[in-house]
């Protein structure tokens, strides 16, 4: 018998719960005022991002209760799997007619009736391979070539295709996830240090090598130096919060969505936010995420076995560091990333593994000890 079937069941995290909800009802509010004249203009049809998205509510929620159902640690048989499945369908991207190319990135797979985005998924199956993975090598974290040296390896040979994509933020989110891991799970500060040492040359290398890359640098640290071109979206983005001040233009009332500010339902929906509803509307969005991650690793500290403990962190993480990442990029804090705002942007892929992610977090607080 594991060590979560010894304890009594509980109800999910109700907090957390409620917290995701608030966050769903938000953003779906939030994705047809800021699509709706982009919707008009190209489809025809004002309504029809936020029709999609909300098939994409239907299809996150029905994942989320499927998750709360099944035992957390029934998932430790899709493991290894799911890293098989993960290098499967990141090397499918580079077939011709089945990798579909946007924005410059190869990042979807074209399924017919629909598109799928890969790494979504294979951030969710990484979490879980390493959870698995750490949990049964507690024994060996002590010793570099076994405890570190393995589990680097097998995420570097994921990452190495996701970065031919190209998407370094993505490779980035999975490469922080795994030395966090590795540290909740034992391994030796001097271990990981050596690690960081030489992750962070290999990091600026890949933003050295790439202009465009170069180019969200220097944008970020002087956006007005080429405002036409570079520094034009973060410009876009600081305009929004500059005039939404403390209560906000009032919602569906912004200007910046009118063509001005590229993509407002996606990477920049809390620009929109911000300009409808200002300081204050930005806030309380903040303060939800602050609670989600606060819960979320409420529930890894109190899990009943390191799998679990792992695990939850992971879940907690990866979405906690996509909304940080997000929001500090619109905010001009950090260079631009390209990540969409976990529960508010309009996406399918991002928004049903995310949800995915948070029915299992909350299939481990019934567990908690």
């Amino acid at each position: 018998m594991d060590a979560a079937a010894k304890n009594e069941e509980k109800s999910p995290d109700v907090i957390l719960l409620l917290v995701i909800l608030i966050l769903i009802t938000v953003g779906t509010a939030m994705i047809y005022s800021s699509s709706s004249i982009i919707a008009l203009e190209r489809f025809k049809d004002g309504q029809y991002f936020l029709k999609k998205q909300i098939v994409f509510v239907f299809m996150g929620i029905v994942a989320m209760v499927l998750m709360i159902k099944i035992p957390y640690t029934q998932l430790r048989k899709a493991a290894y799997p799911g890293v098989i499945l993960s290098l499967i369908l990141l090397l499918l991207l580079f077939v011709p007619h089945i990798g579909l190319k946007r924005g410059g990135a190869t990042r979807w797979l074209n399924l017919v009736f629909f598109s799928f985005q890969v790494t979504e998924m294979v951030k969710i199956l990484m979490i879980l391979f390493l959870a698995h993975l750490l949990a049964r090598k507690t024994h060996q974290l002590q010793k570099f070539s076994r405890g570190v040296l393995i589990p680097l390896a097998i995420t570097a040979v994921v990452i190495l295709p996701i970065l031919f994509q190209p998407d370094f933020g993505t490779a980035v989110i999975i490469a922080m996830i795994l030395v966090m891991m590795l540290y909740i799970a034992g391994t030796r500060i001097k271990h990981l240090l050596i690690l960081a040492a030489a992750l962070i040359p290999v990091a600026v290398l890949l933003v050295l090598q790439k202009g465009y890359r170069m180019a969200r640098l220097t944008a970020f640290l002087d956006p007005w130096k080429d405002a036409g071109n570079s520094g034009f979206q973060i410009i876009q983005s600081l305009l929004s919060f500059g005039s939404g001040g403390t209560f906000g233009v009032g919602i569906g009332d912004g200007m910046q969505k009118l063509f001005y500010l590229p993509e407002p339902h996606t990477d920049f929906i809390l620009s929109i936010i911000a300009e409808e509803s200002g300081f204050i509307g930005v806030t309380i969005i903040i303060v939800m995420f602050i609670i989600f991650a606060l819960r979320g690793f409420m529930i890894s500290l109190k899990a009943p076995d390191l799998f679990g403990t792992l695990l939850a962190a992971g879940l907690t993480m990866v979405i906690a560091l996509g909304a940080f990442i997000n929001i500090a990029g619109v905010m001009g804090l950090i260079p631009l990333k390209g990540l969409t705002l976990p529960f508010l942007s309009y996406g399918g892929t991002s928004f049903v593994m995310s949800m995915t992610a948070v029915g299992i977090l909350l299939n481990i607080s019934t567990q908690t000890v």
